[in-house]
């Protein structure tokens, strides 16, 4: 099981700030991304390309990276 949170306009877009999804082991940021679009639609996979994910301690764009137990998606930040 892995726990997603979601920031700003990715909250937005999926209606809450997190949800718990079932992966297999060796999943990765791709496999995320598939289960989200076939669950929200494929528009959202367009705001998931921009997205930054934490994954444990490093902040990565890499669809090759591996799931960890928790995960956050960022999108892009704007202001200072």
């Amino acid at each position: 099981m892995v726990e997603i949170r979601y920031f700003a306009a990715i909250a937005d877009a999926v209606g809450k700030d997190r949800e718990t999804l079932e992966f297999p082991a060796d999943a990765t940021v791709a496999d995320l991304r598939t289960t989200l679009a076939a669950s929200y639609g494929p528009d959202l996979d367009k705001m998931l390309r921009v997205c930054a994910y934490l994954i444990g301690d490093e902040l990565t764009r890499d669809p090759s990276a591996t799931l960890t137990p928790r995960v956050d998606v960022l999108p892009p930040f704007a202001g200072g």
